[in-house]
């Protein structure tokens, strides 16, 4: 997608809730592209599920109830810089804050 819409659009970022991608670039075109952006939440959990949980259920082969893991948390995303004249990105850099 961000190869389609290059110089189409300003950024393309994706994201399935899982590790943030370090592919960030700005394309040919001036599209800022990342293919994930990653997750927000539990650092100490599978997908933001308590581990313990996901650990039964892979060595039970038994459904659980997923429950949201507890403890410290990550914020991922991007940050880009977009010229307001052309709307061409000129930078993309990856975030991740642990709060």
């Amino acid at each position: 997608m961000g190869w389609h819409l290059d110089g189409r659009v300003s950024a393309v970022v994706g994201t399935h809730r899982h590790v943030q991608t370090a592919d960030e670039r700005v394309l040919p075109q001036g599209t800022a592209y990342i293919t994930d952006i990653g997750m927000t939440g539990p650092i100490d959990s599978v997908i933001g599920v308590d581990k313990d949980l996901i650990l039964q259920k892979f060595i039970s082969q038994m459904p659980v109830r997923f429950e949201p893991a507890k403890g410290p948390a990550a914020v991922h995303g991007v940050v880009i810089t977009v010229d307001p004249e052309s709307g061409r990105a000129s930078g993309i850099q990856r975030l991740r804050v642990v709060v």
